[in-house]
């Protein structure tokens, strides 16, 4: 368990004037999330996937009308074929209707209205493919929050999405639609056909006729319908299956995402920041391992020469060198002691672009040694299970050095507490303090770069500074990586 609680006494000086604003808000989360980001990668990218149902029935040819592969294939067709049949007598009545009345204007909203009916299809075939494939078609549309109906109606009409669903609706659903009613039929009459003995037998001594013209005289002269119907489920398990595939693959054409849409773009964006992220992360770690392995080492070999150096002015003039040995030793520990400096400089340098700490111990022992040498006294309590993944601590240390910054120059605070848990798979970080408050994360307090790079890691940084405090900084960042 990573535990780690400090207490640094205050050794500096207070902070210094405030930031003038009465209280902010920031907050930065990404459009889309987890598995919905995924599937959207999946459906924008890769089309040519193989479909679930056409997988299973390559894997089981002979034997998938008896799976469940099949039943749901059919329960697919039933139900679009439904759905097909009363989107086109809707869709019928209502462009008759716009058609009859526009010209007295009227009938201009119910075109409207076929012309964006493509988008409540588009949603319930998406929702009714998920009867028959597990990986679901992503919505293509762009997510509106707090858009005012007519910005979404201007929206959706500029989509491309849009029309694609309007084509899929009056173009593909009604064809695709017949050969469901058909291939549903087919199934209805084979399963009647299978049950023929049994209904002989129920209805005699009534005279039954399963093809026109011929009566059956009784059950036993049924089973070769039986056999036939039989034939016609087994054969219509796979034709359904066949018919299923055309029904996905066309839905991921018209119905899913494209790399062109908006969110496409979107999507790629967020990939691309993450991954200039990472190739941040990577060059600012080199970074510091050249720095810690090559020029600190050399100021270390260089204040070790001085040192040497001075030992031997000192030998010579007490051996009597005069006043030149007495000048020069001055001057050597001179440069001595700004090599040290510089080396405690560089060592500060080397901490705040990554510290080792943080990757060998990590996030408790790091912001514990922060907490340590900060001239404000602070209190941590972070009870962590185990490591986190590398930029969710990264980030939540940075986070908590540039809050514990900014209340020593700003707030005059005279405590901070750093207070963080992970519940639900989320870390969950609180940095509070008792200054007077007032801060304005848009003041150049780096507090905006840090929400961005939240956001790639699709989390959310809020902060809260009323004028006369406390200030309250809240991190929530998923562990997932």
């Amino acid at each position: 368990m990573g535990t780690g609680r400090a207490t640094a006494e205050n050794t500096g000086a207070g902070a210094t004037g405030a930031v003038g604003a009465a209280s902010s808000f920031l907050s930065a989360t990404t459009a889309a999330v987890g598995a919905a980001e995924a599937a959207q990668a999946a459906g924008a990218a890769d089309r040519s996937a193989e479909v679930a149902v056409l997988a299973a029935l390559r894997a089981r040819p002979l034997c998938f009308p008896l799976t469940r592969d099949s039943l749901r294939c059919w329960a697919y067709l039933a139900g679009g074929a439904v759905l097909g049949l009363v989107t086109v007598v809707l869709l019928l009545a209502l462009t008759a209707l716009g058609l009859g009345l526009s010209v007295v204007g009227v009938g201009l909203p119910l075109l409207l209205a076929v012309a964006l009916s493509g988008l409540p299809a588009g949603a319930l075939e998406r929702r009714l493919l998920r009867l028959v494939e597990p990986a679901p078609v992503p919505d293509p549309h762009r997510a509106l929050p707090g858009a005012g109906r007519p910005a979404r109606l201007r929206t959706r009409l500029r989509e491309r999405a849009t029309w694609r669903e309007l084509a899929h609706t009056l173009l593909v659903a009604p064809p695709l639609t017949a050969a469901g009613l058909g291939l549903t039929a087919l199934l209805l009459f084979s399963a009647m056909l299978v049950v023929s003995p049994v209904v002989v037998q129920v209805l005699a001594p009534e005279t039954v006729m399963l093809i026109p013209g011929h009566a059956v005289p009784g059950p036993l002269h049924a089973l070769p319908f039986t056999a036939v119907g039989l034939a016609g489920l087994y054969l219509g398990g796979h034709a359904g299956a066949l018919l299923t595939t055309a029904h996905v693959r066309l839905a991921r054409l018209l119905l899913g995402p494209r790399e062109e849409d908006p969110g496409g773009q979107v999507l790629e964006l967020t990939r691309s920041r993450a991954r200039l992220a990472d190739a941040f992360e990577a060059e600012r770690r080199r970074i510091e391992r050249d720095l810690h392995d090559g020029a600190q080492q050399q100021l270390v070999a260089l204040t070790m020469t001085l040192g040497l150096a001075a030992h031997e002015l000192r030998e010579r003039a007490g051996a009597g060198d005069g006043d030149a040995g007495a000048g020069a030793l001055a001057l050597v520990d001179r440069a001595r002691g700004e090599a040290r400096q510089a080396l405690e400089q560089l060592r500060g340098l080397v901490r705040g672009i990554h510290p080792q700490v943080l990757t060998d111990h990590g996030l408790a022992a790091a912001v514990a040694e922060v907490a340590l040498r900060h001239p404000v006294p602070v209190e941590v309590d972070l009870d962590l299970p185990g490591r986190l993944p590398g930029p969710v601590e990264s980030t939540a240390y940075f986070t908590v050095t540039e809050a514990l910054t900014n209340a020593a120059k700003h707030s005059g605070a005279t405590t901070v507490t750093v207070h963080g848990r992970v519940t639900d798979g989320r870390l969950v970080l609180q940095v509070t303090d008792d200054g007077r408050g007032g801060a304005d994360p848009a003041a150049g307090t780096g507090l905006q770069g840090l929400a961005d790079r939240v956001a790639i890691l699709r989390g959310r940084l809020m902060v809260t500074s009323p004028t006369g405090g406390p200030t309250g900084l809240r991190l929530e960042v998923p562990c997932s990586g």
